[in-house]
């Protein structure tokens, strides 16, 4: 039986959270995906490469997470638990995309010219409608650019530069070494041009922004998914 219980301030701890949880309390529930969801969407975004496919394998490992909360015993941290839960599903629809012979985007890495960086920066400052239309065109070309990372290079890359995560919460997300996880985006970076991301790191924060609407519809169909009882047969992430 579902627990409904009137709107409460945020739980800050936790064990208390995942108690609640554990108890049926959707409240508490809907905190933690809130509170979670712009990284860990941003992290199957950086597998799956499409906003949509994103969604679907968070809602799924967030099913998954539910179930599982009961036997969380706290070996890792919670946030670090659910990046690898969300990481294993993620790459789990990508093989079913690969089986079934869709075509997902190359891992081609890039170049940019510095004078066209330094055009786009330029355009950035001023606040005219079209030097801001021109804004957003360099947001959009960021992303596109961040998503022909190669694969690996990519969810390194998000998880320490657009998440912020310490090299040691990245090694643990990821199960790679420390040392693999500092190659990696020093070569992440080295592709995006260093000198570019120096200058543009504000608008940077805005990529694959996580608006309102989307954090409500992933939360909302969660919800009631688990109010009907789906993925009551699931068996629960390693």
């Amino acid at each position: 039986m579902e627990t409904l219980s009137p709107a409460s301030p945020a739980l800050t701890d936790p064990q208390v959270l995942i108690a609640q949880i554990a108890a049926g309390n959707l409240k508490a529930f809907e905190q933690l995906m809130r509170s979670h969801n712009r990284r860990l969407f941003r992290v199957a975004r950086s597998i799956l490469h499409a906003d949509g496919d994103a969604e679907d394998a968070l809602q799924e490992a967030y099913l998954r997470a539910f179930i599982a909360l009961k036997t969380y015993r706290g070996t890792a941290q919670l946030s670090t638990w659910l990046t690898r839960i969300v990481i294993n599903e993620a790459l789990g629809k990508k093989r079913q995309q690969q089986a079934a012979g869709q075509r997902l985007q190359g891992d081609t890495a890039f170049a940019m010219h510095d004078n066209q960086a330094l055009n786009a920066i330029e355009l950035m400052l001023s606040e005219t409608p079209e030097d801001l239309a021109m804004r957003e065109q360099l947001r959009s070309l960021l992303e596109a650019k961040i998503d022909r990372l190669p694969d690996d290079y990519r969810t390194v890359f998000v998880l320490r530069t657009l998440e912020e995560l310490s090299v040691e919460e990245t090694s643990q997300c990821l199960e790679i070494s420390p040392a693999l996880v500092k190659t990696r985006l020093f070569r992440a970076r080295q592709m995006l041009k260093l000198s570019l991301l120096r200058d543009v790191k504000a608008g940077l924060q805005d990529s694959f922004a996580f608006e309102g609407g989307r954090c409500d519809r992933i939360v909302h169909t969660v919800l009631q998914a688990i109010r009907h009882g789906a993925g009551a047969g699931s068996t629960p992430p390693p």
